[in-house]
């Protein structure tokens, strides 16, 4: 089940249903279970809280993934998003705000199913299965 919160901001999914078949079938492609996944979008202050005090990293994020499973192959995890730095990254990157989301809800599930981004080549490899994922996205009507 995936399943969509807010933190201390108002924020409202648009196509809740095509998002959630969409990071369905990048499960399925990565051959891995669904079973219990939380987003949770909040402020830029609040993920910073978060990184501090549970990672003891001193810098804002766009993301902060908590992995929940118990079983291999089986995803069960939450995924904390700042909309403020989503905001952020698309206008420095020229892309439409749903194109960046996407791709960082993307990225905490890819991370959970255990893609790093650590050194270069995890990252070019990381960055490949977000565009996938995007062209996923596009074929399912999202963007």
């Amino acid at each position: 089940m995936i399943q969509f919160f807010s933190e201390e901001i108002e924020f409202d999914l648009q196509n809740t249903n095509q998002i959630n078949t969409s990071l369905y079938e990048l499960a399925e492609a990565e051959s891995v279970t669904l079973d219990s996944l939380n987003y949770i979008f909040c402020s830029d202050d609040y993920l910073y809280k978060m990184n501090v005090q549970y990672l003891n990293h001193d810098t804002y994020t766009d993301i902060i993934t908590f992995d929940q499973s118990e079983q291999e192959n089986v995803i069960s995890g939450d995924i904390f998003i700042s909309i403020d730095r989503v905001k952020e990254n698309a206008k420095e990157h020229s892309i439409p705000f749903i194109n960046e989301l996407l791709r960082v809800l993307a990225h905490g599930l890819l991370h959970l199913i255990g893609f790093g981004d650590k050194t270069d080549e995890e990252q070019l490899l990381m960055r490949k299965k977000e565009d996938d994922f995007l062209s996923l996205c596009d074929r399912n009507g999202l963007i």
